[in-house]
Order: C-alpha cells, then structure tokens, then sequence
C-alpha cells in the first residue's frame, strides 16, 4: 500500500483499519454520527476526539471511548483541551 501524506484529521466515515493508541475500534468510528446534525464525524487522533463541524462541536475520546453527550462536548471555537477553570480574561474580542 503506498504511503500517503494524510492529515491528523480524518474522516471517521473513512476509518478503515489499523492500530489506533487510544484504542478506538475502528469500526465504531464508522458508524458513529454526531448527535445534533445526524452527519458524518471527523475523527481528530491528535487531540482525541471526534469533531461535528456542521454543529461546530468536538465530541472528546476517553479512554478509548467517544462521548458522545452534547454536555461533555466542546464547542470548536473554543481551545482544544480547555476546561471550564481555563475560560478567564485572556478571551479575545472582536
């Protein structure tokens, strides 16, 4: 199979096969769909998790394990791994 130049940012749809760290069952990912919209989710390796951009929101993995509650979910204009103590003055406005 050649080697292919593919960003960390992939489709979940198109998740094939391999060998994931966080161990996420490929095939999971493949049937997985956001909960607001119903579409299709990109899966982000990087920073482990699974992002709806139409609902413009990133689903976090956990152990292996998508959560998949709007809750727990972080909206994508926020900075990824930010925890609710991170939000302070530092936020820009426009």
């Amino acid at each position: 199979m050649p080697a292919t130049d593919t960003p960390d940012r992939t489709s979940a749809a198109r998740t094939t096969g391999g060998n994931d760290p966080a161990g996420v069952d490929p095939k999971l990912l493949e049937i997985l769909v956001c909960p607001v919209t119903k579409q299709a989710l990109s899966y982000d390796r990087e920073a482990q998790e699974l992002i709806s951009d139409k609902a413009g929101l990133a689903f976090p993995i956990r152990g292996g394990v998508p959560i998949m509650l709007v809750e727990e979910a972080r909206r994508i204009d926020e900075a990824p791994f930010a925890s609710a103590a991170d939000t302070g003055p530092e936020s820009s406005g426009g």
